[in-house]
């Protein structure tokens, strides 16, 4: 299979990104428009404003994440609007600091719905669609490292991000050959709201320096991955779990140990 003379060309693709008008997901549906593509974002509110980059505008398409007619009804009206979809991107979710012995039944159910069944529902209005096109569709589910690692104060947006690398692999056995199915597992992001988990910039600045690559991740890294995987340069690409986080977390016994470093050569 040959790939196109530039395969981030994505003149004549359609984008769906789910949250896509602020944060990570604005960092997204920019990237996505700067490579040509349409991008319909979605989101319970309509946006102050729209993302545009390369000279085009993002469509804001209202919906409930957690609903599953919304999600067919957003993908219904992209098939209307432009005929096809190419490329969905998974990324409304989120969840705020709550203790696990007494956070209520009701918001863990929300976090779930938001975070785990929110995806499958867009993923599967996502497929009835790209699985009639010749050239099928990729679906990019965004992860964070809450679900590989432990999350203490967010429990079930742990669980439930968990659960989506698990639905990104089945889908992927399932839905191959016509639709690919990938997970972007994200570590720490410096977006607006930052400071609303890491204080101030000094602060910030602090917990990147954790991070073996001295920062914390930018929108336009999620994006360039989202971008990646969206695109010819990743069709053999499916059932993955791309790690976007920097190097890591060092293992908290570096900062506790005392020894001194044994700086013999290792065989």
């Amino acid at each position: 299979m040959t790939a196109p003379a530039n395969p981030l060309d994505l003149t004549g693709k359609v984008v769906l990104v789910t949250g896509g008008a602020k944060g990570i997901g604005r960092g997204i549906t920019e990237r996505f428009l700067a490579a040509g593509a349409d991008v319909v974002v979605c989101s319970r509110s309509e946006p102050e404003s729209l993302p545009s980059a390369g000279g085009r505008t993002a469509v804001y398409h209202p919906a409930d994440v957690r609903d599953p007619d919304t999600a067919f009804a957003t993908v219904a009206f992209i098939e209307e609007k432009f005929g096809r979809l190419d490329v969905l991107v998974n990324n409304a979710g989120g969840a705020p600091f709550s203790d696990a012995a007494t956070v209520s039944p009701r918001f863990s159910k929300a976090i779930i719905e938001l975070n785990l069944l929110g995806p499958l529902y867009f993923a599967q209005a996502a497929f009835r669609l790209m699985n009639g096109q010749e050239e099928g569709g990729s679906i990019v589910n965004i992860s964070s490292v809450s679900g590989v690692r432990p999350s203490p104060g967010t429990a079930a947006y742990g669980a439930a991000k968990a659960g989506m690398n698990s639905l990104t692999k089945t889908l992927a056995v399932e839905w191959g050959p016509k639709v690919r199915v990938n997970s972007i597992v994200v570590g720490l992001v410096k977006t607006e709201q930052a400071h609303l988990h890491y204080g101030d910039d000094a602060g910030i600045a602090a917990v990147g320096a954790t991070i073996p690559l001295g920062r914390m991740a930018e929108p336009d890294d999620v994006a360039d991955a989202c971008l990646f995987l969206g695109s010819p340069m990743s069709r053999y690409v499916s059932g993955a779990e791309i790690l976007l986080h920097g190097g890591g977390e060092k293992p908290a016994f570096l900062g506790a140990a005392n020894s001194e470093p044994d700086h013999a050569p290792v065989n």
